[in-house]
């Protein structure tokens, strides 16, 4: 079953430099089925969906790393296996010398007319991800892909979800 949230709310989440999560907002408790205390002190995949591929994630790790934001569509599982779509912004959080001490990402609801780009382009990737022996073979070939994709149409992933 899909869980929705309002156009006018924000799921909020901070992670230390590992991904754990630091703070989630009371949405974001709400909409994943997560207490705080189940929460705070978990790796941020805790709500990985399965259809999720991870070769977007991979990008979405290499922007943020290296002091980007990114934009990205991602479909999460809440506690009880539902499943809730969101339009994510993440972003490094840099200290006084400079460096990455943080990441936060505000995640708002979809466009429900952007989901079916979403899915189509997802599933290829997650079907690619799936063909490798390897988990890692996996996600560097689907990367690849999601890369010749986006060049053919003349676009990058993060130019891709700001048209959909």
């Amino acid at each position: 079953m899909e869980r929705t949230f309002g156009d006018d709310e924000l799921i909020v989440s901070k992670t230390d430099i590992k991904g754990v999560i630091t703070y989630a907002n009371q949405v974001f408790q709400r909409v994943a089925g997560f207490t705080e205390s189940e929460l705070v002190g978990q790796p941020h995949n805790i709500i990985r969906h399965p259809e999720m591929p991870a070769c977007v994630f991979k990008l979405l790790w290499d922007t943020i790393e290296a002091g980007n934001e990114i934009f990205a569509y991602v479909i999460n599982q809440a506690k009880n296996g539902d499943h809730y779509w969101v339009f994510a912004h993440v972003t490094p959080t840099f200290d006084a010398s400079g460096r990455i001490v943080s990441y936060h990402s505000s995640r708002r609801s979809p466009r429900r007319e952007a989901l079916p780009a979403v899915r189509d382009l997802y599933a290829t990737l997650l079907a690619e991800e799936k063909r490798h022996a390897s988990p890692k073979d996996g996600m560097a070939a689907a990367l690849r892909l999601v890369n010749d994709l986006m060049n053919q149409n003349g676009t990058d992933y993060p130019h891709f979800v700001h048209t959909l």
